[in-house]
């Protein structure tokens, strides 16, 4: 497969006001250390400092920086590198502040500053001038005619990345030039900055540099000048942000000197986002100049599961085990919080528009139907007219103690009306009438097992009817994925609160509340609930003990729900996601991970025809399967392209 992952780096040096042989030469050290990345970005000015003020007049200064130019241009020979460096240089009558891109050993493209500060502390126009509109221009530094103006993005048709760029105050202004560079095709913007240091700053820059990768669906390239310009009014901080999709994946300030921070992009994540995103618009690039430079992937271009993991690994990228769950324990709660008001405010809505108050839910004493019944809770706190009647309908010999008596208490605690119906003599009935044989037949008897979620389902709906009342349905969006719930039985409903809500968050969600709650003892039976293995308790158990452990068939959710999340929130290809899902569980062997991917697409293809008619539900985050929504697939789609990968 295609390496998309390109190594970047922020480097800022130390250095001497004026002094270009010596800031050259910290630079040349950088540069040297860090050949392994694709793309090296420094501060603004950083080959003469930016703080020389009206020695910025000298003419010896000038023609030194050039000559620094073309030197630094030399160390990218025989590299795959692309280093961008900040510099001044002349243009017939005017001086301006310039981003040089340099690449295999030559000056590949001059960018000038388009906006230049010239309030408070900033006084720019003393001595540059704008860039903006310079378009088709070119300088002769040396031999060479250099292209030079605002109109250059320079391109990697190996590693498909193309750079935009853009210095400091272009990214404080309303019209960014990196918009306009993103929409032209550039992936990756650099900013070369000399950004001061002011209380509250940081985090305002900070959030610039997010808003900007995020809006752009881009890889955002910061590096602002430190501590080593002058300090006569203003201390500057070295900050530096490596940011992709409105996400910081590195940051520093006040780092000691020289500093680098790198990071892996990848650039499928920018370009999946970009074509899902319809809105992002193309600019007519007819007027917009590419210079082809190199920015090597990390790694080969071509490779395989094992090399790109091995990647992965090798630059401590961080992947999150459970990709639908915050790491941070405080974003987590919040995140669950705000989930449950999604829901509960969706259902709320429900009942109003509809005018029935009356809410009718199944409790298995399981996670799925735990989220829910607290769902219906909270919805009765926004519309207090809300009764919650709630059954649990064992069946003797499957269900075990554990989980009815959960199921019990949990529905004295929250529901307003309990009732619990036996199931096992409608079922025996049923399927006598049908011809099957009495009892549980083994593995792979589908029917007795549907025939007991499709019963619930059936006397649910007659509830509701007689109650005048909605069945809130309880299935989960990785259930949901799998198709591991019962056609017309478990998956029917009136409107599913958890149709977009992935197993592995729904533990997370009901841990959550149970420690938020404010109710001892519904906090207990809320984190043996979290504690009961998974499962449909469809088959009988063995002395009361859960026998029929859902990961057993169908896999660890964890996994399942890592393929889920890169296969439709990015569009990964199987075997990339596999890559990833080893360095993120390196416990695993590569065979395992495949097989965990064969198993996921052989159960998502062949299960389309239970999504296709699902009932309503809220949506609650990036990844949701309605049919009416995010995810339109054919019945009949063949997984054999994607079987055949893994």
């Amino acid at each position: 497969m295609k390496n998309r992952l390109i190594k970047v780096t922020t480097a800022v040096p130390g250095l001497k006001i004026g002094d270009v042989k010596y800031n050259t030469e910290q630079i040349i050290t950088m540069i040297k250390e860090n050949k392994d990345c694709g793309l090296m970005v420094f501060p603004e000015l950083s080959i003469t400092g930016y703080t020389c003020g009206d020695l910025f007049g000298s003419e010896l200064m000038l023609d030194q920086a050039e000559k620094a130019l073309m030197r630094l241009a030399e160390e990218t020979c025989g590299t795959g590198m692309t280093v961008v460096t900040g510099v001044p240089l002349r243009y017939k009558n005017s001086l301006y502040n310039c981003g040089a891109v340099l690449s295999q050993g030559s000056i590949k493209a001059l960018i000038p500053k388009t906006y230049l500060p010239n309030y408070g502390e900033f006084y720019e126009c003393r001595w540059f001038a704008s860039g903006k509109g310079l378009k088709g221009k070119s300088i002769k530094i040396g031999n060479e005619e250099i292209p030079f103006g605002s109109d250059i993005l320079a391109e990697d048709t190996v590693s498909g990345a193309v750079l935009g760029v853009e210095l400091c105050e272009d990214l404080w202004v309303p019209d960014k030039p990196s918009t306009h560079a993103a929409v032209a095709g550039a992936n990756i913007i650099a900013n070369l900055s000399a950004s001061d240091e002011l209380i509250g700053k940081q985090e305002y820059r900070r959030e610039l540099v997010k808003q900007q990768s995020g809006s752009c669906y881009c890889a955002y390239i910061y590096a602002s000048s430190g501590t080593h310009e002058s300090s006569t009014d203003l201390v500057f901080s070295g900050h530096s942000i490596i940011a992709q999709n409105g996400s910081v994946l590195k940051e520093s300030i006040f780092p000691e000197y020289p500093n680098t921070e790198s990071a892996l992009i990848d650039l499928c994540f920018i370009m999946h986002n970009r074509r899902r995103q319809n809105t992002f618009d193309n600019e007519d690039t007819a007027d917009c100049r590419r210079v082809k430079v190199r920015m090597q992937a990390a790694g080969a271009d071509e490779t395989d599961i094992k090399e790109l993991a091995a990647v992965l690994k090798k630059e401590e990228h961080p992947i999150a085990r459970n990709p639908f769950v915050p790491g941070d324990e405080n974003m987590r709660d919040e995140r669950c919080r705000r989930i449950l008001k999604i829901q509960a405010n969706g259902l709320a809505t429900r009942v109003r528009a509809s005018g029935i108050k009356n809410l009718v839910i199944g409790i298995s004493g399981g996670l799925d139907s735990t989220l829910a019944l607290i769902v219906c809770a909270e919805a009765k706190k926004l519309a207090e007219d809300i009764r919650i009647l709630a059954y649990t309908m064992p069946n003797e010999g499957n269900t075990t103690g554990r989980t009815y008596e959960n199921a019990k208490k949990l529905m004295r605690i929250l529901a307003d009306e309990e009732y619990e119906i036996a199931i096992k003599e409608a079922v025996d009935l049923h399927l006598d009438q049908l011809g099957h044989e009495p009892g549980y037949m083994g593995e792979g008897d589908v029917t007795y097992e549907n025939a007991q979620a499709r019963m619930r389902t059936y006397l649910l709906m007659d509830a509701a009817n007689m109650n005048n009342a909605l069945v809130v349905g309880t299935g989960d969006l990785s259930e949901l994925a799998l198709g591991w719930c019962t056609y017309n039985g478990d998956h029917m409903s009136m409107y599913a609160v958890n149709a977009s809500v992935p197993k592995t968050l729904v533990k997370f969600i009901c841990r959550s509340y149970a420690q938020f709650c404010g109710d001892s003892e519904l906090k207990k039976v809320l984190l043996d609930i979290c504690d009961t293995p998974i499962t449909p308790e469809l088959t009988p158990n063995k002395d009361g003990v859960i026998v029929q452990k859902t990961e057993e068939k169908i896999g660890k959710y964890d996994l399942n729900d890592f393929f889920l999340y890169y296969t439709l929130r990015y569009g990964f290809e199987p075997a990339r996601t596999a890559a990833y899902a080893l360095s993120a569980y390196p416990e695993l062997t590569e065979d395992e991970v495949r097989d965990a991917g064969r198993k996921f697409f052989g159960r998502f293809f062949s299960q389309q025809f239970k999504r296709s008619c699902l009932p309503d539900g809220p949506k609650v985050g990036s990844v949701t399967l309605s049919p009416r929504g995010d995810w339109r697939m054919p019945s009949d789609a063949s997984a054999k392209l994607w079987l055949d990968e893994l």
